[in-house]
């Protein structure tokens, strides 16, 4: 029997689904959003999170507050949060929970790879990682501060690649790359060398398809529901890595197969006819053409074009898809994928009270409600469906 099968779901997993589902309610509302619109100050913001929210004291300590601030203790709540149900989790739920963390753990070794060349303390870049992706403090200190020579390249090639948790993503990144596997020395080669996105888009991709493997291991309903969260994701990937590489030499005819094409993940809803499409388009009219055939996509592809006269970005169009995804996630019951949907929603929660608190600090009231809701009743999708 599956371990996302219902039979056993409950006696394994209920106590710690009860735990995200109680999460629900500190989300905010509709009328917690429409008292912090109305906010003059950043003092005000403070005041109106003090009332009767789950954000209630998390700024007690702060006398000076700016969005930033804001955000950090914002990030730390949800770390802590999430800290607390992989504490209650047992196997396979508890790898699970890692597996979310490790899309964390990427994000921070690059960050400390980046640090290596811009000559920033250990001490500065490991203060700006994601609570979520922190591990042994000693591997991340070595990262940044490894030796300018054969030595120091071959040192940060064992450290990448063996002591931290996404070493293997790396590893296998390097595999076609035999001279430097034979002379990690040559690991500064490839660090000036590879395109920092192009690096991490690599990276990002091999995470994608493991997680994705390890969900349809799981079997059940986890494997359908985050089957289909990741198959968005991965689409999204791939789009944004299309729409980003064009102006670079990634769309150059000769490199688009050999160079752009790798970085798709090997699943999603647009795999494999659509990507392959994906690698021929050299400009965003032939990215649009393929997108537009796609019902999942055209209302993404569309906010796009508008956005010239006005309009959202794209990254607003796929947050609003994510959303509408992720709710659906979270509403249904005994799968993995509602702690999954639980941190991807907070997140958002926390980019609008970022984007709020800028807009009232800057004095942009005119740009203050746009954000992305949370659980709204009033949410566009919502009120089509219930149509």
């Amino acid at each position: 029997m599956s371990h996302g099968g219902m039979a056993t779901f409950n006696s394994h997993h209920g106590f710690v689904e009860a735990l995200v589902k109680g999460f629900r309610s500190g989300f905010l509302n509709d009328n917690d959003y429409a008292r912090l619109q109305q906010s003059e100050t950043l003092d005000d913001i403070k005041m109106n999170l003090k009332a009767d929210t789950d954000y209630m004291g998390f700024l007690d300590n702060d006398t000076e507050l700016s969005p930033a601030i804001i955000r950090d203790r914002a990030v730390v709540k949800l770390v802590e949060e999430f800290e607390y149900l992989e504490a209650q989790a047992s196997e396979p739920l508890f790898t699970f929970l890692h597996y979310i963390k490790m899309e964390y753990m990427v994000d921070n070794v690059m960050h400390l790879l980046k640090g290596t060349l811009t000559g920033r303390t250990p001490e500065e870049l490991i203060e700006q990682c994601h609570p979520l992706g922190l591990f042994r403090e000693s591997t991340m200190r070595a990262i940044p501060t490894f030796e300018s020579s054969p030595k120091g390249y071959a040192d940060l090639y064992q450290t990448v690649l063996v002591d931290t948790p996404v070493g293997q993503y790396f590893s296998l990144w390097l595999e076609g790359r035999q001279e430097a596997i034979a002379n990690p020395g040559e690991m500064r080669t490839i660090l000036d060398e590879v395109e920092f996105e192009v690096l991490r888009n690599s990276i990002m991709k091999l995470y994608l398809e493991d997680f994705y493997r390890f969900t349809q291991a799981i079997g059940g309903e986890t494997a359908e529901v985050m089957g289909h969260v990741l198959k968005i994701r991965a689409d999204r990937h791939a789009i944004n890595v299309t729409l980003n590489s064009f102006n670079t030499r990634l769309n150059d005819p000769s490199t688009r197969a050999t160079e752009r094409a790798p970085l798709y993940p090997g699943f999603g809803y647009l795999y494999p006819e659509a990507t392959q499409q994906l690698a021929a388009a050299g400009d965003e009219g032939s990215l649009g053409e393929v997108l537009m055939q796609y019902a999942l996509y055209r209302p993404v592809w569309e906010v796009h074009t508008n956005q010239a006269f006005g309009g959202d970005s794209i990254d607003d169009a796929f947050y609003t898809q994510e959303v509408e995804t992720l709710e659906l996630a979270f509403d249904s019951q005994m799968h993995f994928g509602c702690f999954y949907a639980y941190l991807k929603l907070k997140e958002q929660e926390i980019r609008n009270l970022v984007w709020i608190t800028e807009c009232v600090q800057q004095r942009r009231r005119e740009f203050i409600g746009k954000f992305v809701h949370v659980f709204s009743p009033l949410a566009p999708w919502r009120t089509r469906r219930s149509g």
